[in-house]
């Protein structure tokens, strides 16, 4: 074999192994399956999304661990701990210690998050991005900042009802209406409980509706779910 003839053949045999490595790994890895094969190959680097669902999980943990370390010296509350009413909302609605802890470890998961994905994540994000969304219209637009705020600032009002807030939206290109995935982290109090997507109210637009699937519905792509003990976990349908 002459040696234009063997290079031709080398480069051939490495690009099936490359291609029989990404299937694998896809077939392994929750997150891998639910990105679009155009984003995949955006990305940096051949590794970049396995690094990518390692490194969102890690956040989960890292933000379970120092939000108890910060109120409960490093061990995890108990089941009583959770149920505790510690204070109540502008509204007068009782914020237990669950609802209380599950913010402050947003923050914290949300903080290494955002880091991780402007090293990583090849094209724009969005973090907790409200949306509003109207099932029946199939129409979905965004709330600004200011008139979130302003809306939050006048009180307990229903303007924010049929509202979407994700944690994390990641976009495919410079459609932000669109989501190649949108991401929510959830830290179960206790956490021998499982997390799960919440499910909406009777008086909710999306009544008994899952969370998983209204992001979905709204944004298009998957919806993902990332937890200190279950690591990431696409919606099931």
């Amino acid at each position: 074999m002459d040696p234009e003839t063997a290079g031709k053949a080398r480069h051939a045999a490495y690009v099936a192994e490359q291609a029989t490595a990404s299937a694998t790994r896809a077939a392994a890895s929750p997150l891998l399956r639910a990105i679009p094969a155009a984003v995949l190959a955006a990305m940096q680097q051949d590794h970049d999304a396995d690094e990518l669902e390692k490194q969102l999980a890690e956040c989960a943990v890292q933000a379970e661990q120092l939000g108890n370390a910060r109120y409960f010296h490093g061990r995890p509350p108990t089941r009583q701990e959770c149920a505790e009413v510690v204070e109540q909302d502008r509204c007068g609605k009782p914020v237990t210690r669950a609802m209380f802890l599950g913010r402050q470890k947003h923050v914290l998961a949300l903080q290494c998050a955002e880091e991780v994905l402007k090293e990583l994540w090849p094209a724009p994000f969005s973090v907790e991005q409200r949306y509003r969304f109207y099932p029946n219209a199939r129409f979905l637009e965004t709330i600004s900042r200011e008139k979130e705020a302003r809306l939050i600032a006048e009180g307990c009002t229903e303007d924010l009802r049929g509202t979407i807030k994700p944690d994390l939206v990641l976009h495919g290109d410079r459609n932000l209406l669109e989501a190649v995935l949108t991401l929510d982290f959830k830290f179960p109090c206790p956490d021998t409980n499982p997390p799960r997507w919440t499910e909406y109210g009777s008086n909710s637009p999306y009544a008994y509706e899952s969370q998983g699937a209204i992001y979905e519905k709204a944004l298009g792509g998957r919806a993902v779910l990332v937890s200190p003990k279950t690591g990431v976990e696409p919606f099931k349908r």
